[in-house]
């Protein structure tokens, strides 16, 4: 038990760590949002395609910051991976950037 204890504080220090903590960039986080994201969550987070989260009513941002840049960096249902086309900051940027929007 306390080996597992140990994994996860480690796991967990690691993760923290694979971030640089910085101020989110709203104005960069916003741009990122238009060119990648707006297509299919609609331009002010209000949805665009069914299945896609209404950032404006903070649907999936109840989550923390790294859970979401998981699921932005694999994927999830009909949304792309988007490892390797934007970086970690960009994605931490876009994710302050939405919690923006929430009415």
């Amino acid at each position: 038990m306390a080996d597992a204890r140990l994994a996860a504080a480690l796991l967990a220090a690691g993760l923290a760590a694979a971030v640089p903590a910085r101020a989110a960039d709203l104005a960069r986080g916003s741009q990122v949002f238009a060119l990648h994201c707006a297509v299919c969550h609609g331009p002010a987070g209000q949805g665009g395609i069914p299945g896609a989260p209404k950032f404006n009513r903070g649907e999936r941002l109840l989550q923390s910051d790294q859970a979401l840049l998981g699921s932005v960096r694999r994927g999830k249902n009909i949304m792309p991976a988007f490892a390797g086309v934007l970086r970690d900051r960009e994605i931490l940027d876009v994710i302050a950037y939405l919690r923006t929007l929430q009415r």
